[in-house]
């Protein structure tokens, strides 16, 4: 009779890897600055690639997916939350779309499965970017005095409700925007992950104890891997209206 051993490994091992290369160095690479490496890599040749071939009536092969790209970013993103003006803008948006899409894509890869965005350094790092953007775009265009007035004493509001609306306008603009926005990537691309290893190892130690009893947490992990496929695209696509949205606050203050 066999018995079913469930050999769960420390969290640790599931979010730290050992270096890979040039270890015990400053620069030293393990998994997670080689996905990272990797999803700079990919997103460069995209569009560096599309960028040298003739523009064609019927774009085809790596044109046609940065094609895609910037028009999915331009029409579903910049001119949704920002407008005309929000053009100027979308290199970055439409870099930062693909560069966290393919950070997290490579969960489901199979030899690497692992989604780099599940550590906090690089959510983090993007959100404080972001944070620095939208904050020197509001006060470039509403002027420094401008800018914090509009976001700290929203007009229409009565006068003795400031007193409530802004401290809260000050921590949620200025303190609490850029670790949500971290957070909402960094914890769902953890818990895709903690379920992805989860169905993996009931799988194998089921099918160890008796194959038919695999059946049922394969069909799981098969699920759940085209859930987190969708789930990658969506916090990338989330992330980066986020950050539309953010920008065009600070262009277009509330009146």
């Amino acid at each position: 009779m066999n018995v079913l051993a469930l050999d769960f490994p420390p969290i640790s091992h599931l979010f730290q890897w050992p270096d890979i290369l040039f270890n015990g160095t400053w620069y030293a690479l393990n998994k997670t600055s080689l996905i990272y490496l990797a999803a700079v890599v990919i997103t460069s040749a995209i569009f560096l690639s599309a960028g040298r071939k003739k523009t064609s009536l019927v774009p085809v092969g790596v044109q046609h997916v940065a094609e895609a790209g910037v028009n999915f970013i331009e029409e579903s993103v910049v001119m949704e939350t920002i407008g005309p003006e929000g053009k100027k803008y979308m290199p970055f948006l439409t870099t930062m779309f693909f560069f966290i899409l393919f950070s997290n894509i490579f969960e489901v890869i199979p030899g690497i499965q692992f989604p780099a965005n599940s550590r906090m350094a690089v959510p983090i790092t993007l959100a404080l970017v972001v944070w620095l953007i939208y904050n020197f775009v509001g006060i470039r265009s509403q002027g420094l005095v401008g800018y914090f007035k509009n976001s700290l004493f929203p007009p229409g509001v009565p006068k003795a409700l400031y007193l409530i609306v802004t401290p809260i306008e000050l921590v949620s603009t200025f303190v609490v925007r850029p670790f949500s926005l971290a957070i909402r990537l960094w914890a769902n691309m953890v818990a895709g992950h903690l379920l992805l290893v989860t169905f993996a190892i009931l799988t194998a130690a089921l099918w160890d104890a008796t194959y038919v009893g695999a059946v049922a947490p394969f069909a799981m992990l098969v699920l759940m891997t085209g859930f987190e496929i969708l789930v990658s695209v969506l916090q990338a696509f989330i992330f980066t209206i986020l950050t539309a949205v953010y920008i065009g606050g600070s262009l277009h203050p509330a009146h």
